[in-house]
């Protein structure tokens, strides 16, 4: 509750622990840290602000999801190979591409495999855009008028004059 807090706690301890892990387990396997990596030294369920680095198929930071705040950072050869990169995963809840060419940056966003795609912004929620992803990250939509006919049990109605043909 300290109004000078930048950055919070993790959701609970448990939470906290699991994160430190992923990246312990990451850094085991070849991963580098840019920045931070370790639990805050301090009370509570924190977790250092961390960069990661040098992430490559068999590290924990490469497959799971890390819910906290540590960026897996990738330095790939070309737009192909970012877009492969983005789709070689379990989860597709969502995504971001930044660049100056909207027209391209719409190509790009087409080709990704997740449930949301925010150009030139990061990855966000309101009450009237759909939320949900692909994948692993679940299927149907969250939020506005999309997700509320997620429940809604529809039914089909059909009148037909007795002599049309089926």
């Amino acid at each position: 509750m300290d109004p000078a807090t930048e950055l919070g706690p993790l959701s609970s301890e448990e939470a906290a622990v699991l994160l430190a892990d992923q990246v312990k387990r990451s850094v085991d396997k070849g991963a580098k840290v840019l920045l931070g990596g370790k639990r805050a030294d301090h009370e509570g369920a924190f977790m250092e602000p961390t960069i990661l680095t040098n992430l490559k198929p068999g590290i924990a930071a490469y497959h799971e999801e890390l819910f906290g705040p540590v960026a897996s950072f990738y330095v790939v050869k070309d737009e192909q190979a970012a877009i492969d990169l983005a789709n070689d995963s379990d989860f597709g809840l969502g995504a971001s591409v930044f660049t100056q060419d909207i027209e391209r940056g719409k190509k790009v966003a087409d080709q990704i495999d997740t449930g949301m795609v925010f150009i030139n912004h990061p990855t966000w929620t309101q009450a009237d855009l759909p939320f949900g992803g692909t994948k692993r990250s679940g299927f149907g939509r969250e939020l506005s008028e999309l997700g509320i006919q997620e429940f809604v049990n529809k039914k089909l109605i059909r009148v037909s004059k007795l002599n049309d043909p089926f």
